[in-house]
């Protein structure tokens, strides 16, 4: 091919991309989330999941990574002061009050979450698992984000998350 024809062909293409990178949908999920409040239903009941005053938050990153720290806000402090010298009893409570994961996610060609893979978990049984939607959803409505998430024992969970400015 002469080099003219070439040159044209390539300043086609490369004048094309922002065009391309236009028309990709936007990912609805990417940016900080801040829970405003989460259900568990196991077998009819609604109850607070992370207590009346959750205190968490969902960040998903531009680059497909994500990072989830789910805080029951009324969790008591420890009276020792120190992290690591709780008692049986606090440190049950801490540990059945929260939970911090992280991996990475997928969004379709829409821009809608498809599901995720955890890489590390403070419940080390979630390490290495993937959800699709099948066991999790996250639906995006302006500034606020719905999740429902279907535990492997069937206990659902529906979470209300808010867009952090």
């Amino acid at each position: 091919m002469p080099v003219r024809p070439m040159l044209a062909a390539l300043a086609l293409t490369v004048s094309s991309l922002p065009v391309l990178a236009q028309t990709a949908a936007p990912n609805e999920v990417v940016g900080t989330w801040r829970m405003v409040q989460a259900t568990v239903d196991p077998g009819g009941e609604d109850i607070a999941a992370f207590g009346p005053n959750p205190n968490s938050l969902l960040i998903f990153t531009s680059d497909m990574h994500f990072a989830a720290v789910l805080t029951n806000g009324d969790t008591p402090d420890f009276s020792s002061g120190t992290q690591g010298e709780g008692t049986d009893a606090e440190n049950r409570t801490a540990m059945a009050s929260s939970i911090g994961f992280f991996g990475t996610y997928t969004v379709d060609e829409d821009g809608v979450f498809s599901g995720n893979r955890v890489e590390g978990s403070t419940f080390p049984n979630w390490v290495g698992s993937t959800r699709t939607t099948e066991e999790l959803t996250l639906t995006v409505e302006g500034d606020q984000m719905f999740e429902v998430f279907t535990l492997a024992e069937g206990a659902r969970i529906e979470i209300e998350w808010q867009r952090v400015p």
